[in-house]
């Protein structure tokens, strides 16, 4: 990759575990500065500590994305920080699983709002800097079940199948503005969102339907969201990259 993002700045949300500590690392080695956003006060620090050991800085936020105010502070201290925004990505996910019959009414709002809002709070807050610099990379991080749903997951693949459709809107709307928006859509990535809850019974069930045979690995999904934020991915908008094995094909 050598160092496609020098002079570039990224804004990553879920920054601090999993597929968003992958994507800063990769992004961070390929020369960008990284502004990491997590719920938890100092949970993006360690991160923080490897992207410096690259030689990259980085701006650990704590901020809870569901809160509109939060979101715009987090983006208005990577402004502050380095001047600019290249890329954001919408990777701040959780879950909260329950058969219908079953889900309390907070649980659906819960994630919702963070899976959902939390990624148009920040589109909306990068939006007017993105638009006046004339360029910017917006990915949202979906997920295979926002595509083919989930039992027992109405509410995170209805949230991730929202962010599909934010997706293409939101392409269309800042295209004029050399602003492209994609999304990856993961598949079976164990210890993420889509996994964390979910029986070792039904994992397996869902491993055997996977023509690949094995599992992904965070380094994979950050591998397409880093081509998606890259340049030579300057002529894709509006698209769901699905990473998963073959699995929803």
């Amino acid at each position: 990759m050598g160092k496609d993002f020098a002079g570039k700045v990224a804004l990553i949300t879920g920054g601090s575990r999993g597929i968003g500590k992958a994507i800063a690392l990769e992004l961070a080695s390929g020369g960008a500065d990284v502004a990491l956003c997590a719920r938890t006060e100092g949970a993006a620090e360690l991160v923080a500590a490897e992207i410096a050991a690259l030689g990259a800085k980085a701006l650990p936020c704590q901020a809870d994305v569901a809160d509109a105010s939060q979101a715009q502070a987090a983006v208005t201290a990577t402004l502050e920080a380095f001047g600019r925004i290249d890329i954001l990505v919408n990777n701040a996910g959780i879950t909260r699983d329950n058969l219908l019959m079953r889900m309390k009414e907070e649980d659906w709002d819960a994630v919702l709002a963070t899976n959902l809002k939390g990624a148009f709070n920040c589109c909306k807050a990068v939006a007017r800097p993105m638009i006046k610099a004339r360029s910017g990379r917006i990915i949202n991080v979906t997920s295979v079940v926002g595509i083919s749903g989930n039992a027992g997951q109405s509410n995170y693949a209805a949230s991730k199948a929202g962010l599909i459709g934010l997706t293409k809107s939101l392409a269309k709307e800042f295209a004029s503005r050399n602003i492209t928006v994609n999304a990856v859509a993961p598949g079976l990535v164990p210890d993420t969102g889509m996994t964390a809850d979910l029986a070792d019974q039904v994992v397996e069930q869902m491993q055997a339907q996977i023509p690949l045979g094995r599992t992904g690995t965070v380094q994979e999904i950050a591998h397409a969201v880093t081509f998606l934020a890259s340049e030579r991915a300057a002529y894709i908008t509006g698209q769901v990259l699905v990473v998963d094995g073959g699995m929803t094909m």
